[in-house]
């Protein structure tokens, strides 16, 4: 019997693989304003960051003031390249259709773009009612006021949930709100997450038996 009452996901690079994509366009901007970084450079710094950090970065690197429209553009071509390129994270459909837990979705991305993803990629059906926003508390990972939020609304405390994350910042956030996680290392290409998560896993295959 597991010890878990609750799975709580991340979203991008846990349940839909999203970030190879929102990051290069992240690093394709950052260039056109003469950043000079690369995908490698992206996914160590970006990946799980939520936006204004990412912003702030790119401008710190270009000793520039991004214009207010960064974000608006940004987002509409980041969606429009999920609307060609959104695929699942193998193995999670299969993962969700065979969990007897509850769960459900806590990311840094807004809500917007979290259902698009989820719809793009066919799991929408299963997190509908249940999608946490850090955009809507306004906090973002590493602080774990949404993972804190989505528990007490799925009606757990945090030592009866498990968070799974691919990110350092997801990590540490669910840390420090006193939860277990487990991290998912399937691009995770500086080894950095199994120092600091609870567990680490390569393939959503294994995460069942696990839990």
């Amino acid at each position: 019997m597991s010890k878990y009452k609750c799975i709580i996901f991340d979203c991008d690079g846990v349940l839909v693989d999203s970030e190879p994509t929102s990051i290069q366009i992240l690093v394709d901007m950052a260039n056109g304003y003469g950043a000079n970084i690369d995908m490698a450079y992206g996914m160590k710094h970006f990946k799980g960051s939520f936006f204004y950090s990412c912003k702030n970065k790119i401008a710190q690197l270009t000793d520039t003031i991004l214009p207010d429209s960064f974000e608006e553009d940004y987002r509409q071509q980041s969606f429009e390249a999920f609307k060609k390129n959104m695929q699942p994270v193998q193995g999670i459909r299969e993962l969700l259709n065979n969990l007897e837990l509850p769960f459900c979705v806590a990311s840094s991305g807004p809500e917007n773009k979290i259902r698009l993803n989820l719809e793009l990629s066919g799991l929408l059906p299963y997190f509908e009612n249940k999608i946490f926003s850090c955009y809507t508390i306004e906090k973002w990972k590493p602080d774990p006021a949404v993972f804190l939020w989505a528990a007490e609304t799925m009606g757990f405390a945090p030592e009866e949930c498990l968070i799974i994350e691919d990110s350092l910042s997801g990590v540490y956030a669910a840390k420090n709100g006193g939860f277990d996680v487990f991290g998912f290392t399937a691009h995770d290409y500086n080894n950095e997450l199994e120092e600091h998560a609870t567990k680490t896993f390569k393939s959503m295959n294994s995460l069942l038996k696990m839990i």
